[in-house]
């Protein structure tokens, strides 16, 4: 499988990746591609999986994000696994992005004057410590914003996985056409060959008759 290691890391080193991986986001993008193509299922349940944990991702329970994304894939029909694969678009680089932006518009939407001011190193702990001054605001700006980011990313998604799929197909058939195209070839090559020639069964049969001749004149001359 493309992408695989030789030594599968342990599952806290897997998590560890997950959240900040050591080689790239580039990187990281190009495997999350190939595992969630490779996942079983029509291009609707993948893409409504993962889009369900990208939504995940725009909410404040921190720590909660893969428990929701895979109950509302579960809701929706989506794959759970592709879910999963979906809650790392909430990752330490986009958080600083995600929860000031859901608590300025929850404070918005709910026409709060006066504002918290939210720390650099923000935590599950600092959130519901104050859940009126922050949470609330921050969970009323969160839903719509999943609500959009959950579309925006099943229709991305949709696109990647059924071009996947499609090229996966494509490469079976030119996989199964080759094997056809070698199997007509070394056919054609043994009848072009023509039958093994069959060697000689009569002639032990036949020295052996001259010997038998042979003794007979032999006792015929010593008889006279």
């Amino acid at each position: 499988m493309v992408f695989r290691r030789r030594r599968p890391l342990p599952w806290h080193h897997q998590a560890r990746e997950m959240i900040w991986p050591r080689r790239g986001w580039s990187r990281m993008v190009l495997y999350i591609q190939h595992r969630v193509g490779r996942l079983p299922g029509t291009p609707y349940r993948i893409a409504a999986g993962f889009a369900c944990g990208a939504a995940a991702s725009f909410t404040p329970f921190l720590g909660l994000h893969f428990v929701i994304a895979a109950l509302a894939a579960l809701a929706l029909r989506g794959n759970v696994v592709a879910s999963a694969f979906g809650t790392v678009v909430g990752n330490p680089v986009t958080f600083p992005i995600i929860l000031p932006w859901t608590y300025t518009f929850g404070r918005a939407l709910l026409g709060f004057e006066t504002a918290v001011e939210l720390p650099a190193d923000l935590s599950f702990s600092f959130i519901f410590d104050r859940p009126l001054e922050i949470l609330w605001p921050m969970a009323v700006g969160g839903l719509p914003t999943a609500v959009v980011a959950w579309i925006i990313t099943y229709l991305i998604m949709h696109r990647v996985v059924s071009g996947y799929q499609r090229a996966q197909r494509r490469r079976r058939v030119r996989k199964k056409l080759r094997r056809r195209a070698r199997a007509r070839s070394q056919a054609a090559r043994e009848a072009a060959s023509g039958p093994p020639s069959p060697e000689p069964a009569e002639a032990p049969a036949q020295e052996e008759r001259g010997e038998d001749r042979n003794d007979a004149i032999f006792a015929t001359r010593g008889q006279h």
